[in-house]
């Protein structure tokens, strides 16, 4: 699971939220200029209604300001993606079209989780927050794909595979439009003035949380290597916290041997055993990155 927080995919979220509210639209406007009949559009949700049209998300981020001066954040960007076997697990458990219903109950469970997060008086779940929520089929190669700067894909041109993913506007102000708050303020409660002004917002302790609920709500059975910690860890961590992360693969990959248990899956207990309570977050390394074992007279294959 990927999760990310940002000013907005448009760069700028100090203004009105027209510009990234007609971005998000990419994949309906699509569907009309191919002539589709009929030209079902993908609606924005959030907790209240799964049928909000674009026109309601922007008047009500862009009322939603209440004494934001003209260089404050009116609203953030939160990307929700889900993996490859994250989607195949939905789609083989529930079908195509039940899968994206369900992707939505999760997105709204994991802003729940988001106005948790911000620790402060008034903001106990959604309800307390003006947020939208836009389901997208697709991703799209942009100028700093590889592919693209190889020659390889256009930019514009669609990204093959599995691209299912939840974008979600949030407004700056709470649903009272009297509470500031920021999920990019570094606060964690040390400096007590500057989070009750802004909340704290721990985004290690969110992205967790996100994967946490994905796997109690689906019954997913997640590999170490694909956890949250573990990438977290390995990108992020000290030599020190990496070589501690191999340690306990090597660890669950002799018990799976030990026990027969299957590579694919292991069980949360003896997850929670030898990860502890560790929030260190180590992302795995990308395929096409790892060195393979030399071949005879073939030296390294470096999958270029």
């Amino acid at each position: 699971m990927h999760i990310n927080i940002s000013k907005s995919e448009t760069g700028n979220n100090k203004g009105s939220s027209s510009q990234l509210v007609a971005y998000l639209e990419k994949e309906n406007r699509e569907k009309v200029e191919q002539g589709r009949t009929p030209a079902l559009p993908e609606y924005w949700f959030n907790p209240s209604c799964r049928k909000i049209q674009p026109y309601e998300v922007r008047q009500t981020i862009d009322n939603n300001v209440a004494k934001l001066s003209k260089d404050e954040a009116k609203f953030f960007l939160v990307n929700i993606s889900p993996s490859t076997k994250e989607l195949l697990f939905l789609k083989a458990k529930y079908g195509e079209e039940k899968a994206k219903e369900y992707l939505k109950d999760y997105v709204n469970k994991v802003m729940d989780s988001y106005a948790k997060n911000f620790k402060r008086n008034g903001i106990e779940s959604n309800q307390d927050l003006v947020y939208f929520g836009k389901l997208e089929n697709n991703r799209y190669y942009t100028y700093k794909d590889l592919e693209v700067r190889k020659g390889l894909a256009r930019r514009g041109d669609k990204k093959p595979g599995e691209q299912m993913h939840v974008q979600v506007i949030v407004s700056r102000k709470d649903a009272s439009n009297s509470i500031k708050l920021s999920p990019l303020n570094n606060s964690k409660g040390t400096n007590a003035a500057h989070s009750q002004k802004v909340g704290q917002f721990d985004r290690v302790a969110f992205k967790q949380s996100a994967e946490t609920l994905f796997d109690s709500m689906f019954g997913y059975d997640r590999n170490i290597k694909e956890s949250f910690s573990y990438a977290n860890a390995m990108k992020n961590g000290s030599y020190e916290q990496k070589a501690d992360a191999r340690k306990r693969v090597e660890a669950i990959m002799e018990h799976s041997k030990t026990n027969h248990i299957k590579q694919e899956g292991y069980s949360k207990g003896l997850l929670d055993v030898l990860l502890g309570d560790s929030n260190v977050y180590i992302a795995p390394v990308p395929e096409d990155l790892k060195r393979r074992k030399k071949k005879k007279g073939k030296g390294y294959d470096r999958g270029i």
